[in-house]
Order: C-alpha cells, then sequence, then structure tokens
C-alpha cells in the first residue's frame, strides 16, 4: 500500500495522531485487529528472519532494538525500560518504530509505539490465553496496576469476554486509578489488600510490575490447579515475578526460546528445560491446555514480530484515518548519485 508518491516523504504517526487513531476506531475494536495481525504473522512464523533483541543494559535500565523481517517488509522497535523513570515522573517504557520495505530499502512509516507497544503487549497476551487459559474463563487478577494494566483489562475481555477484575499493587492509589479508568467500561472490579486476596476465585493471573530485580510476586502456595498465568513483567536478565517452584508445576509457553531463557521466568531455569513455543500451538503443532487441572504459563516477553504486527496494522489504517503527517525523512536528488549537488543547491536557493 503506498500513501505517498513522494519518495522523500515518510508517513510519522505522532502520539497525537495515534491517540486519535484508536479512539477514532475505537479502543476495543483497535485490540481485536491488531489482534488478528499478530495471529497472523504468529501463523506464519517460519516465514520470519528472527533475532533476540539487541540489548544494552545497565544499572538503572535498558535500552533495546527489536528487529524482525518476512522478505518484502522490514521492521524494527526502539524501545527502553527504565524502573526508576516512574519516581522522576518519567514513563518506565518508551518505544518508537520504523517499518520499510526490503526491495529498497526505504522507509514507509515511522511511528511513536509507546502507546502501540502496550496494546501490542495486551493483544499477545490475549491471544496466548485464548488458546491456553480455562475455557469460558471470566475472572482475572491482575497484579501491578501500572501503565500496563488497563490495556491487559481491555483486551482479555475483546477477545475472551473476561468481565472480573481482582486488582492489587503494592502502591493502592495504581490500584484506584485502574479501576476508575475502568469504571463503566463493563467490569466488575474488586480492588484488593493483598496478591493472595488478588488470586482468590481467579482463572487467569496476570503479572504485571516493573521494578528490575528477582522478586516474588506469586508464590507456590498462591497458585492452585487449572490456573493460567500470563507472565508479563519479567521481561530482562535480573528482573522476575514467581517463585521457581511454579515454573516447575507449570505447562510454560514462550514466544521465542532463545530470548525468553535469557529475559523470561525461566531464566530461574535450567537451559534445557522444557518450553512449547506460541506459534506451534497457535498452528495445531502443539497441545495447549491439555484439561481442567493443568496450570498453563505465558512467559512473556515480548518478542519482534509483535511489534511488526503492529506496524503493518497501523501502516494499513492510515489510507483511511488520515492520521499521520508527511515528514521530509529522506534526501532525494533528482540525479542519486549527486546528493552534494542537491546540498549545494538548496545553499543557492538559501541565498
Amino acid at each position: 500500500m503506498n500513501i505517498t508518491t513522494k519518495l522523500n516523504i515518510v508517513p510519522f504517526v505522532s502520539v497525537d495522531s495515534m491517540m486519535k487513531l484508536v479512539l477514532a476506531i475505537g479502543i476495543e475494536q483497535f485490540l481485536t485487529e491488531l489482534a488478528r495481525y499478530v495471529e497472523e504473522d504468529f501463523l506464519r512464523w517460519e516465514s520470519f528472519d528472527k533475532t533476540a533483541r539487541v540489548a544494552s543494559h545497565s544499572t538503572e535500565g535498558v535500552i533495546e532494538l527489536m528487529p524482525a523481517s518476512d522478505g518484502k517488509m522490514y521492521g524494527f522497535k526502539y524501545v527502553n525500560g527504565h524502573p526508576k523513570n516512574m519516581l522522576e515522573g518519567l514513563q518506565t517504557v518508551t518505544a518508537f518504530g520504523v517499518l520499510a520495505e526490503v526491495d529498497s530499502g526505504y522507509p514507509v512509516l515511522l511511528t511513536e509505539m509507546t502507546i502501540l507497544t502496550a496494546l501490542r503487549t495486551a493483544v499477545t497476551s490475549a491471544l496466548a490465553a485464548k488458546y491456553l487459559a480455562p475455557k469460558n474463563a471470566r475472572t482475572m487478577a491482575i497484579i501491578g496496576n501500572g501503565a500496563q494494566s488497563e490495556f491487559q483489562a481491555l483486551a482479555f475481555k475483546a477477545l475472551l469476554g473476561i468481565d472480573r477484575l481482582r486488582l492489587y499493587d503494592i502502591d493502592s492509589t495504581a490500584s484506584h486509578k485502574c479501576a476508575a479508568n475502568l469504571a463503566n467500561m463493563g467490569f466488575d472490579i474488586t480492588i484488593c489488600a493483598s496478591g493472595q486476596e488478588a488470586v482468590e476465585g481467579a482463572e487467569i493471573i496476570t503479572t504485571v510490575t516493573a521494578d528490575k530485580k528477582y522478586a516474588t510476586i506469586l508464590t507456590d502456595n498462591m497458585v492452585g490447579s487449572g490456573i493460567h498465568i500470563n507472565a508479563v513483567g519479567g521481561d530482562c536478565p535480573g528482573k522476575v515475578e514467581l517463585h521457581r517452584d511454579i515454573l516447575l508445576r507449570s505447562d510454560i509457553f514462550v514466544e521465542y526460546p532463545p530470548q525468553t531463557r535469557i529475559e523470561g521466568e525461566i531464566q530461574q531455569l535450567a537451559d534445557d528445560h522444557p518450553v512449547t513455543e506460541l506459534w506451534q500451538v497457535m498452528a495445531g503443532k502443539a497441545s495447549g491446555r491439555k484439561n481442567s487441572k493443568q496450570i498453563t504459563l505465558f512467559d512473556s516477553v515480548g518478542f519482534a514480530t509483535e511489534d511488526f504486527s503492529a506496524l503493518r496494522y497501523v501502516y494499513d489504517q492510515l489510507p483511511r484515518t488520515g492520521f499521520y503527517e508527511e515528514l521530509d525523512l529522506l534526501a532525494d536528488p533528482d540525479e542519486p548519485r549527486d546528493l552534494f549537488g542537491m546540498l549545494l543547491r538548496a545553499k543557492q536557493a538559501a541565498s
């Protein structure tokens, strides 16, 4: 799809344009449509050029590049994760992304991805749960009620019909924020005083905390049989949320094992501990939930194909919504070999 005829112009979706785009489509419809793109790309997993993200770690956080290509299009995301930012009034996670044509190497989209990453993360969680969670589940506990929590709740509602939420955060103001934001959106919401209270009666448990440390958000005694765990917060070396004993009792599903073994909950386990790749379940090549007693764990760290799907989806919405700006990003001289001449002519035009 070509939305511009000027080779030097690249569509740019700013934060303002992204918000307008999401709201014009409708949040739940956006999540549902994005889910189709993510699932489509999981189903053609083997056609992707895949690599674990390139990460630069510091004591304060991490900066990462996440590339993927299907041979026709290439996408990457720049993203950071700095838990300390919250104390300074800054976002813990910020991101932007690029989609480009493989044949020419020319970018066709530059977009904010802070909001978009929250949406695609929530969609991937809900998609995994569609294959792994107990059938007809309606109640989800969300432990960690920060920036990702509302997106998770709405994705699970849109894709699975979850309408009962049990919220817990060590900072109760976060839980009240989440409950207020989700008011009048079709949820029965209970704010809980502890993680233990939050998981009572829940069929799905989502953990999405921010601290970059080994933490035990869920202890073994908190997880009964038949539960699906959506572990989102543990997403870099040295950062986990689940007690190791829970992993040993669970059937574990991951996006891309080489990355998850370094960054996910399974960094606590031996390198050869068995896991199942999510794409294989979606494609019918491996089993997901087998029985009502099984504990399933989606060890989610986020993978570049999901960002690729999100970039594809946003790009496809631009012609009908128009929520983008034209960015003069690429030097495009009349004679491709005369880049310096282009510079000289700009000097002459300015004088």
